[in-house]
């Protein structure tokens, strides 16, 4: 069972700002998520995922997003959220919070033991610490 906590004001903006990023860069079949990591600074970088042909070389929006803060020089980090745009052929008319896939929570776990992922579980948005996405998480460190 997750250990779970409400969303806080500032996790409404990071995913609007997730929102934000895909909403004004969406392109089918190349752009559908974005996503907004905030430092522990307070800092939000926001990317989009990178598509390609060749589907293990695309590039998740987490990645992206981390590699674009860090690239700033901010390499701590307290919550990331993704966020999925419906497709023309979806029947949707909003973006909604993906969880990361298991590639991202490994890098998200990587660089930020501490970090808080925004997911939807059991019907509601919560945050819980990246570190309970990935139960017994492989690690070099010696314990």
């Amino acid at each position: 069972m997750l250990k779970v906590r409400p969303l806080k004001n500032d996790d409404y903006k990071l995913i609007r700002e997730a929102e934000k990023v895909i909403e004004n860069n969406y392109i089918y079949g190349r752009h559908h998520i974005g996503t907004a990591v905030r430092t522990t600074s307070g800092n939000i970088f926001s990317a989009v995922h990178v598509e390609a042909n060749v589907g293990r070389i695309t590039v998740c929006g987490e990645a992206m997003a981390i590699g674009k803060s860090i690239s700033e020089g901010e390499h701590e980090f307290d919550t990331i959220v993704a966020v999925a745009h419906p497709h023309p052929h979806e029947d949707i008319e909003k973006c909604w919070v993906v969880s990361p896939c298991g590639m991202c929570r490994e890098l998200i776990s990587d660089y930020g033991k501490n970090t808080d992922v925004i997911i939807p579980y059991k019907g509601e948005l919560v945050k819980c610490n990246a570190m309970e996405l990935l139960p017994e998480k492989y690690t070099s460190d010696i314990e």
